[in-house]
């Protein structure tokens, strides 16, 4: 039975990669009842960009329990543990799969969890293929008014229910106010994974960044990273920008950051970036923002998603001084809370959960949109990149479906993960690179 009869709220948090756990870990805080302790157990999917142990620290936002799974061992462990709430900080495929094999093994059962699900940050791409793969969740969380609206849209269009979307802001938006400048005055670009993904547009930028500091020195100019070479974030990044700068001389006031982006942000005067979410961070402490135009306003960069924002700008501009002033209508739809109402932007949801567990009867069984009646072209495929059939159940070979992981098998799994890593970071681009020749 879920323990929502007490004062500590258990939840289980189920994330891919180091932001979203960041987001779902966060999320899970935001949402629990402000008089209440809240027992968050972390489970990390086991893939391509399972977290490393570095990322977890520079996240830092720690969990009672964490451990690292296969989505057939957590499927089990969901069977034999109760929650009050199970957080899905997944990629639409992976929400769309669990929610499958969630309601097959929740199945008969008079009790079962509250789902909550949503995005780390912007959308601005998949928007249809995204939603209708998180359908079937008891909460889609909208990071602002302007998503709450698109996503009613999208599932009222197709005719599914969209009671479940609950509008929110972003769970990881807070620090000081920006208090004035620094000494030194200090420029911030927030580096992406895989925006831009050319060589060429990737040493454009750098190639600015170093120039903005010679001309500027007495400005300190950092490039902050989301990860060292080898280790994945929620996208690949085939051209780290540690690799490129080797082969330039930047100036004494460049350097290369890491760590948490709100520690950065403590000290930042100008935060530029091509689409990144720390923009809305940096708005919502009334930083001065620009998002680059150098590289054009296109869909593909996400930087489209400013358009209005007034932030948008060239390194030229910047070069000479230019100071960006934030749209205040634009930023108050986007969940960036700088007038002060971050502290109630998650009432709805906490009122939502809180109606849900105490429905009479318990929760209804899960009814995503996708069944194999509706999308018999689509969801096997999804389901199967799990390890999962059509109904939801293991497939025959599915991994350690019956058993926990013994020692030898995490160690051959860790070396398999860094044999992969090694394989995106540095074999395939060479690989490309060759047949371009």
């Amino acid at each position: 039975m879920p323990a929502s009869a007490t004062k500590t709220r258990r939840v289980a948090v189920l994330a891919d990669s180091d932001t979203r756990w960041k987001w779902g870990a966060l999320t899970a805080n935001r949402i629990s009842p402000e008089d209440s302790d809240i027992r968050l157990d972390g489970f990390l999917l086991r893939g391509r960009a399972t977290p490393t142990a570095r990322q977890l620290q520079e996240v830092g936002v720690h969990a009672d329990s964490l451990r690292e799974v296969s989505a057939v061992e957590f499927l089990r462990t969901m069977a034999q543990e109760s929650y009050d709430v199970l957080v899905l900080a997944l990629v639409g495929g992976g929400v769309q799969a669990m929610l499958h094999g969630l309601e097959r093994v929740w199945e008969g059962q008079p009790q079962r969890p509250v789902i909550v699900t949503g995005y780390v940050g912007v959308v601005y791409e998949k928007l249809a293929d995204g939603l209708l793969l998180r359908h079937g969740a008891d909460l889609v969380l909208a990071n602002s008014r302007q998503d709450a609206e698109r996503f009613r849209a999208v599932y009222d269009g197709v005719g599914a229910d969209s009671s479940a979307v609950t509008e929110v802001a972003l769970p990881f938006l807070g620090g000081a106010p920006y208090p004035g400048e620094h000494d030194p005055y200090t420029v911030v670009f927030a580096a992406q994974p895989s925006v831009p993904d050319s060589r060429k547009d990737r040493t454009y930028l750098l190639n600015r960044l170093i120039q903005h500091a010679r001309r500027h020195p007495e400005r300190e100019v950092l490039l902050k990273l989301r990860s060292k070479p080898g280790e994945h974030t929620t996208h690949i990044e085939e051209l780290p920008y540690q690799k490129l700068v080797q082969r330039l001389d930047p100036p004494a006031n460049f350097k290369l950051v890491y760590g948490n982006m709100g520690e950065v942000l403590d000290r930042t005067d100008l935060l530029v970036t091509i689409s990144s979410t720390a923009a809305l961070e940096s708005l919502h402490r009334r930083i001065p923002t620009v998002v680059l135009s150098d590289l054009g306003v296109r869909e593909v960069l996400g930087n489209h998603h400013f358009v209005g924002s007034g932030c948008l700008a060239s390194w030229d501009q910047l070069d000479d001084g230019h100071s960006p002033t934030p749209d205040e209508e634009w930023v108050s739809r986007q969940g960036v809370c700088a007038d002060g109402s971050y502290a109630t932007a998650f009432d709805a949801a906490r009122e939502r959960i809180t109606k849900l567990l105490e429905r009479p009867g318990g929760l209804p069984a899960l009814t995503p949109y996708y069944t194999p009646a509706t999308a018999p072209g689509y969801l096997p495929g999804i389901l199967a990149r799990h390890h999962l059939g059509p109904d939801g159940s293991p497939l025959p070979g599915a991994p350690a479906h019956d058993r926990e992981p013994g020692p030898v098998r995490q160690i051959v799994r860790r070396a398999a993960r860094g044999a992969y890593r090694h394989g995106v970071q540095r074999v395939a681009p060479v690989i490309r690179r060759m047949g371009e020749l």
